[in-house]
Parts: structure tokens; sequence; C-alpha cells
């Protein structure tokens, strides 16, 4: 509970902000924010570095172009958003130089943030709207990774935001 009053006020601005306002949308928007973000423990991913995380250096998808990138643009926010792309993206429309200090995604206000906007930046109100998680969730993670836990988390935000009557 602690966690999520911490995030409760910034988490509300920002999805305000990207129109992620009906109770479908938010529910998918809170699950894919509690996997990602390990229920809200984990602003900077994990590092290891495991053998996916040694991928990331190089990748020009990512925009990892510059020795050291790979770790430097490691998943944070609460959707952990990864890259020298999506960082430069998310700059330039929030206008936080997270390129120069990445660190900056790891505070409650730009973790909430930059998370709204990635799902703004990619669409997924309209797959939320079609309540297709698998849809979703390849948009966030780029494969299926977690889903039964999504799900859990999905079902868990519905019966809050979406209760049925006589329940």
């Amino acid at each position: 509970r602690s966690l999520a009053a911490l995030y409760v006020e910034h988490l509300a601005r920002a999805m305000d902000r990207y129109s992620i306002n009906t109770p479908l949308r938010m529910s998918h928007f809170l699950a894919q924010v509690g996997h990602e973000s390990g229920r809200l423990r984990h602003t900077k991913e994990v590092w290891g570095p495991t053998p996916a995380q040694t991928r990331y250096e190089g990748r020009a998808e990512l925009g990892n172009t510059v020795e050291g990138d790979g770790k430097r643009y490691l998943g944070r926010g609460l959707i952990q958003l990864t890259g020298r792309s999506n960082y430069t993206q998310m700059s330039k429309a929030l206008g936080a130089d997270v390129v120069s200090i990445p660190q900056l995604l790891e505070f409650p206000d730009l973790a909430a943030l930059s998370a709204a906007w990635y799902w703004d930046s990619r669409g997924l109100n309209r797959f939320a709207d079609a309540d297709d998680l698998i849809t979703v969730t390849r948009k966030i993670n780029g494969g299926i990774n977690g889903l039964a836990d999504r799900e859990d988390l999905l079902q868990a935000a519905k019966r809050v935001l979406m209760p049925q009557p006589g329940a």
C-alpha cells in the first residue's frame, strides 16, 4: 500500500494526460505497469547482466549505437522504457532530458509519466478498448513474457474498477 500511495497521484495525472480514462483502459494500463515494475518495486531494470540484457548493446532498433548504450539505457520507469531511441523520443515529448540523465526515469513522477507516454505513443488505448491483453503485452514487452501474471493483474484491476452488479 505504501508504494501505491507513492504513485497514485503521479499515475492519475499521467493517465489523465494520455486519456487512459475508462475502467477498461485503466485496468489494462495498471496491469502492465504492475507487471513491468514488479508491483511498483522497480523503476530500474535489475541488471545482471543477463544474456538478454547483453543483447541490448549495439541494437540499432533500440538506438543503441554508442558503446555502453545497452547498459546506460536499460529499462527504466514503470513500463521499463529501454534503448537510446525510446529515451530520446520521450525526452522530446516530455521535455525532460533523460538522454543525459537516464536516472530521472526512476523518480515517481517521470516513472509514471513515461509509462503513460509510451502507452500513448504505441496507440495502446485502442487495444485496451478491445480488451486485447496479448496485443497490449506484445506492444509493451515485444513478446508475451509474464502473460499469466499480466492476466492476473488485469483481472484484479477489473474487479476494482469494473465491479459486476450484485458482486
